[in-house]
């Protein structure tokens, strides 16, 4: 899969990430030659997910219909949430218009319910 596409200024893009696995549907991806983010835009998905080295997972990136990241959730330390390093589930929304990231919150109770699913390894929350 490209980064931004599969095909620019009628060239092929070298593929950034490769499909690992699924969890409840959902594409587990990983980068290559040093890619380490998800993409900001996805080509078929709703969402991917990023897991740790260890399988544990890592982040998660929700797209809209028309595949634009509008959403991540991650477990990771978020300092500013929690006031230490330890890590938590959090997510952060964006801005379609202009790709401006909001500041991080907790996730809500129903947030959580809804995709608890894909967090494998992380302890509840």
């Amino acid at each position: 899969m490209g980064g931004r596409g599969t095909f620019a200024s009628g060239k092929n893009v070298a593929y950034t990430y490769e499909t690992v696995g699924k969890i409840e549907g959902v594409k587990v991806l990983r980068g290559i030659n040093g890619k380490h983010s998800l993409p900001e835009e996805a080509h078929s998905s709703n969402a991917y997910i990023k897991l740790k080295p260890d399988g544990t997972f890592h982040e998660m990136r929700i797209y809209d219909k028309e595949h634009y990241l509008v959403a991540e959730i991650a477990y990771h330390p978020e300092p500013k949430l929690t006031g230490n390093f330890s890590p938590v589930l959090h997510i952060h929304e964006y801005q379609r218009d202009d790709f401006s990231e909001r500041p991080s919150r907790l996730l809500t109770d129903e947030e959580y319910i809804k995709y608890k699913k894909y967090f494998k390894g992380v302890p509840k929350q």
